[in-house]
């Protein structure tokens, strides 16, 4: 049996603020196996790019993660020192953020944030500092190539602010492709950008996928990008996975009812939208009971009470009281 490449169980995240402490991730796991896309989809607030913050080693006072678990390769990453961490980041594990704009050093050219990332953590650079910069230079031309940028050459010495919101998302990719890591992060790779664009992303980063080998986490609020790039989908809510398993069967047949509202709320064409009635609860002093209890359609008593995930047949799990009945 193959381990996972990536394991996070019973992962919580805690912010301190004037009012108390918020945990943003309460008991979230998880894996990724090699070679996996994984979909991570939900509502904004639902913990999604906080529990990534975490795997990443990001997540900074006034946030500390306060207990559980994260291995990557079989090995636990809760107590890496800053200088693991360096090494760790951009070699193994690369992460793109969602506003391409807002992430790239605006002083700086394209070309030089990429040769940084090289000469910090690719391994097989000549030695030398001329021979290495002369290297990672060409590594950086590669990396802006493979990403579908025109005449790289040319392009690998203009700024942030010369390229089109798409391509400023491939410059933000090729940056994390550039040291060929086991495993992507992207963090909603296509936010703010058209449709067409959004599909031409999603396309490069699955093909790059297949093409490298590596594993990937597709963080979104879409479940039809989810749907069409990712083999297995962890749906999230008020900080708490709620549901997972394989993609074309969570999509055929969600059991959670959030998953269904999700689902309920895409558009399709001669059908009425079907909202999730309510707001995601605040995080501050949520007590033990379902946190989908208030907004929930089937909701009964017993979802007062704490809900662990329960395993069902087929590679599914799922968060709710009713989960037997519902599968």
């Amino acid at each position: 049996m193959v381990d996972p490449l990536l394991e996070v169980n019973d992962l919580r995240v805690g912010f301190a603020t004037a009012r108390g402490m918020v945990r943003a991730v309460d008991g979230v796991s998880l894996h990724v196996m090699p070679g996996e896309s994984l979909g991570v989809v939900g509502e904004s607030g639902s913990g999604k790019s906080v529990t990534f913050a975490a795997v990443m080693g990001l997540v900074k006072p006034p946030g500390r993660v306060e207990g559980g678990s994260i291995r990557f390769a079989g090995r636990e990453l809760a107590a890496l020192s800053a200088a693991q961490w360096r090494a760790l980041r951009g070699r193994s594990i690369a992460m793109t953020l969602q506003d391409a704009l807002t992430a790239l050093n605006p002083a700086l050219t394209v070309g030089t944030q990429i040769i940084e990332v090289l000469l910090a953590h690719a391994e097989d650079l000549p030695v030398g500092w001329q021979a290495r910069r002369k290297a990672a230079r060409a590594r950086a031309i590669e990396a802006l190539r493979l990403v579908g940028i025109p005449d790289p050459l040319a392009r690998l010495d203009e700024y942030p602010h010369q390229f089109s919101g798409g391509m400023r998302q491939r410059v933000m990719i090729a940056i994390a492709l550039s040291c060929r890591p086991r495993l992507l992060i992207a963090d909603e790779p296509t936010t703010a950008l058209d449709v067409t664009v959004q599909a031409q992303v999603l396309d490069l980063i699955g093909d790059l996928r297949r093409e490298l080998g590596m594993s990937l986490v597709l963080i979104t609020h879409d479940l039809g990008v989810v749907a069409e790039h990712c083999d297995r989908v962890a749906v999230m809510y008020a900080g708490q996975v709620v549901e997972t398993g394989p993609t074309e069967a969570v999509i055929a047949m969600p059991h959670h009812p959030y998953t269904q509202g999700l689902l309920r709320s895409i558009p399709h064409p001669g059908q009425e939208i079907r909202p999730i009635e309510g707001q995601v609860p605040e995080l501050l002093g949520l007590g033990v009971q379902c946190r989908f209890m208030p907004r929930c359609p089937v909701a009964r008593a017993e979802c007062g009470q704490p809900v662990p995930m329960d395993v069902l047949p087929g590679g599914r799990a799922l968060r709710c009281v009713r989960a037997r009945e519902l599968a």
